[in-house]
C-alpha cells in the first residue's frame, strides 16, 4: 500500500528548501550529485524539469526522509517510489517479528517502539515502571512518549534529574525538527517548552559519560541509560520512521531491582 501525499509546492521550491535546510550551496549539491550548478539552478527555478532518476539522486544526496521523497516525486509529476505499510500487513511480518523479539529479549528492562512523531507503537511489560501513576489522559492512544515524559501529570515529578533529562529530550527533538522540517514536531516542541522544569538544575551527574534517566519509584531510585535502534537501509516509509528506545540499568542496584520485578 502506497500513501498518496498531496504535493502543494513546485518541485523546484521543495528542492531549494531541502538544500537550504542542509545548508548546502547549489555548487555543493551539484558536486555531490555530479551535475552542474547551472543544472541545479535550472531545476530549482523551474527552467528545467527534473527526471525521476534525478529527483531520487538529489534526495539521496540531501538525505531527505522517505516520506518527503515521495512528496518530492509527486510534485515532479511522478509516482511515489517508497511504499508505506502497517505493521500488521503481510509484507511487514519479518519487521514485526524482529520488533517483538527485541522487546521481549530486553525484559526485565523497559523498551518502546515509537514512530516519527514519538507516538508509542508498542512496548514491553516493563514500560509500566515508567507509566505507573501517570494521568490516564496521557496514556490514551496515541501515547506520545515525550509528552508523557515531561508532562507534570506524567513521569516528570518522578524524574530525579528532570532538568538534565528535559534538556536532553528537547535537544534531540530540536535536531529532528532541523533535519525533517516536520510541523507536527515543531508544534510538539512548543508545547513541551511550556511544561514546568525549565528552571530545574541541569548539572546532575556532571561526570557521567552519557545522560542517564534517574527515576524515583516506591522501591527506590532507578538509573537508566538509553539507546535508540533503527532499521538499516529501509525501503518502506513506516520502517524508516520506526525507532526502538531501549533502557538499560546504569548501575547494579537498578539491575537487581528490575530482576526482582520492583517498580
Amino acid at each position: 500500500m502506497t500513501t498518496l501525499i498531496e504535493a502543494t509546492q513546485p518541485v523546484g521550491t521543495l528542492l531549494r528548501r531541502w538544500r537550504e535546510r542542509r545548508r548546502l550551496s547549489q555548487l555543493d549539491l551539484a558536486s555531490r550529485a555530479e551535475v552542474s550548478a547551472r543544472h541545479v539552478s535550472f531545476l530549482e527555478t523551474g527552467r528545467s524539469r527534473p527526471t525521476r532518476a534525478m529527483l531520487l539522486k538529489l534526495s539521496e544526496q540531501l538525505e531527505i526522509p522517505l516520506r518527503e521523497r515521495n512528496s518530492l516525486l509527486l510534485a515532479g509529476g511522478y509516482a511515489p517510489a517508497y511504499p508505506e505499510h502497517q505493521l500488521s500487513d503481510v509484507p511487514m511480518a519479518a519487521v514485526a517479528d524482529a520488533i517483538a523479539a527485541i522487546l521481549g529479549a530486553h525484559l526485565p528492562a523497559p523498551a518502546v517502539v515509537v514512530d516519527r512523531h514519538w507516538n508509542m507503537i508498542d512496548g514491553n511489560s516493563a514500560v509500566a515502571t515508567f507509566t505507573e501513576g501517570c494521568a490516564l489522559h496521557l496514556l490514551e492512544p496515541p501515547v506520545n512518549v515525550l509528552r508523557l515524559s515531561l508532562h507534570p501529570e506524567g513521569m516528570a515529578p518522578r524524574i530525579v534529574n528532570l532538568g538534565q533529562w528535559r534538556s536532553h529530550l528537547l535537544h534531540r527533538l530540536d535536531h529532528q525538527i532541523a533535519t525533517t522540517g516536520d510541523p507536527f514536531l515543531a508544534a510538539l516542541a512548543d508545547e513541551l517548552s511550556t511544561y514546568p522544569g525549565a528552571d530545574a538544575p541541569t548539572d546532575h551527574d556532571k561526570d557521567a559519560l552519557v545522560v542517564p534517566l534517574r527515576f524515583a519509584t516506591p522501591g527506590g531510585e532507578l538509573a537508566f541509560l538509553s539507546t535508540t535502534t533503527v532499521f538499516g537501509t529501509p525501503m518502506d516509509v513506516t520502517v524508516a520512521e520506526l525507532a526502538i528506545e531501549t533502557f538499560y540499568p546504569a548501575d547494579a542496584p537498578t539491575a537487581a531491582a528490575l530482576a526482582e520485578g520492583v517498580r
